[in-house]
């Protein structure tokens, strides 16, 4: 039987960028998770959503993997990068391109821009 730190690890294994979030991502159920899968859908990224309020035990395994309080949650290429806010700061600086370069995820660039245009 595997556990959820056990999910949690195959997830973030078997996927180049994963977002533990409330809902979905063609149907997000908190606004800071909408925003997170806002971005990554706007910028064409291919990712696994993983509905946390679907899983208790995931819903505070993440917490508990990541030692980080709050969801959503976003991984690249194994690495936990933040929550809402970091990502929201990281993709108006540009860092999210630069990480997403180093680690050889796909995006759309033109629509990295056109989020920190609409932001500036």
């Amino acid at each position: 039987m595997s556990t959820a730190t056990d999910q949690i690890k195959a997830t973030i294994d078997a996927n180049a960028v994963v977002l533990f979030m409330k809902g979905t991502k063609s149907m997000p159920q908190c606004g800071f998770s909408s925003r997170v899968a806002g971005v990554l859908n706007f910028m064409g990224v291919e990712y696994a959503d993983v509905n946390v309020l679907a899983d208790a035990d995931i819903r505070q395994g993440i917490k508990d993997f990541s030692d980080w309080p709050t969801i959503p949650q976003l991984y690249v290429k194994g690495e936990f990068v933040g929550g809402c806010d970091i990502v929201t700061e990281m993709t108006l600086s540009g860092e999210l391109d630069a990480l997403f370069e180093a680690k050889g995820v796909t995006y759309d660039k033109a629509a990295a821009e056109k989020i920190r245009a609409a932001n500036a």
